[in-house]
């Protein structure tokens, strides 16, 4: 009994050890062959940080640009209306002047004694027009004492005096016209550029140089030329209300000045074919010049309820534009898509994407389709972009 006993535990031992080996093998041989088939697949690619951005639904303005040139909405040479010496000068170059204010002051003296002349004329002809009066009184009460021909030449001399105190008044009238025109005044409100003469110079009303150069700014115009293919839709627009114009620097990041397209020219350029505009400003800050280079914006529609993504988000590839979009499980996905309009950092996308999408925009250089991605919320300002770990 105890010798089988014995042999017994030997058999329960054999096997409980047999049982065991065969496990162990069993799992080193699943751990060799995991180890394998991670050989085989490669090291685990980490995700790849990038910046995301939404696509939206909004309206999308249409805006024509161009480049254009600032004009006064009027341009004046002033000159003299009459010769003589300047005795005064009363604008400062570059000065703000109002219409009715005294630019120049020139010599009034002769035209005051011409003035004065054509007075004691009148004064003359007045005083032999009342004594011609009385005379023809007389001759009229002394009826058949005085003769139908004295009679007849007393009232021809009446008629010839009053007539000439009519030229008299005329001659007053001129002569107080050149007085006035010896004072130059500004013809309308502007600045004035600079100056042509200085005190002690003679003017003429024959010079051509005149005295000064006044642009009016207060509104101020904006000369600047469009496609002749624009034409239709700039005429529509025109049609409906004055288009929003907007004049930026010439490198387009600034907004000067806001204003309204005002006419299309009446013609087109045949050798550009361009057709030139002119907006209107009311420039009240004075931030456009007369001279100056812009560029302008011309708004000719406006798209409701168009799909909206950001430029950084299109790409340009061999097969045309693409987007990459980020799925629910943070894996990146390949969009082909059209973009019909872009401006201002967005652009109008009419095929491919949808509201709601979210669409990278930084990052794509490391990106294909399946990578897992961590997204970034793209900010216009980097200190405040959000990152959200996903």
């Amino acid at each position: 009994m105890s010798k089988s006993r014995t042999f017994g535990w030997v058999l329960l031992v054999a096997a409980v050890g047999a049982a065991g080996y065969l496990g162990w093998q069993r799992l080193h041989g699943e751990d060799r062959a995991a180890q394998a088939d991670a050989q085989k697949r490669g090291p685990a690619r980490p995700a790849v940080q990038v910046k995301i951005a939404p696509v939206e639904k909004a309206d999308f303005p249409v805006y024509l640009t161009g480049l254009g040139t600032v004009q006064g909405f009027n341009t004046v040479l002033v000159r003299s209306r009459v010769d003589g010496q300047i005795n005064r000068i009363a604008f400062q170059e570059g000065q703000f002047v109002k219409e009715g204010d005294t630019l120049v002051e020139i010599d009034p003296r002769p035209f005051q004694a011409v003035l004065d002349q054509a007075k004691a004329k009148k004064a003359q002809d007045e005083a032999n027009l009342a004594n011609a009066n009385l005379d023809l009184q007389r001759f009229t009460k002394l009826g058949e004492f005085a003769t139908r021909q004295q009679t007849d030449t007393q009232r021809s001399t009446v008629a010839q005096l009053t007539a000439q105190i009519a030229a008299d008044t005329a001659a007053i009238e001129n002569a107080q016209t050149q007085v006035d025109y010896a004072t130059v005044k500004a013809p309308i409100s502007g600045v004035a550029g600079l100056r042509q003469v200085d005190v002690g110079n003679i003017v003429n009303a024959a010079t051509q140089s005149g005295i000064v150069t006044i642009a009016q700014i207060e509104p101020i115009a904006v000369i600047f030329t469009a496609p002749e293919e624009q034409l239709p839709d700039i005429k529509a627009a025109l049609a409906v209300a004055p288009p929003k114009t907007i004049a930026l620097s010439t490198d387009g990041k600034r907004v000067l000045s806001t204003g309204t397209l005002a006419l299309i020219n009446n013609q087109v350029d045949t050798t550009s074919g361009t057709i030139r505009l002119k907006a209107v400003f009311d420039n009240k800050d004075h931030a456009l010049w007369p001279g100056q280079s812009v560029s302008t914006r011309l708004l000719v529609a406006t798209l409701k309820d168009a799909t909206v993504a950001p430029d950084d988000a299109v790409q340009h590839g061999t097969d045309g534009l693409y987007a990459f979009t980020v799925n629910q499980e943070n894996k990146a996905e390949l969009r082909k898509i059209t973009v019909t309009k872009s401006i201002d950092g967005r652009s109008v996308v009419d095929e491919g994407l949808s509201p709601g999408e979210q669409v990278i925009t930084a990052g794509q250089y490391k990106v294909s389709p399946g990578t897992l991605v961590t997204t970034a919320v793209a900010s216009s300002d980097p200190a405040q972009a959000k990152v959200k770990q996903e």
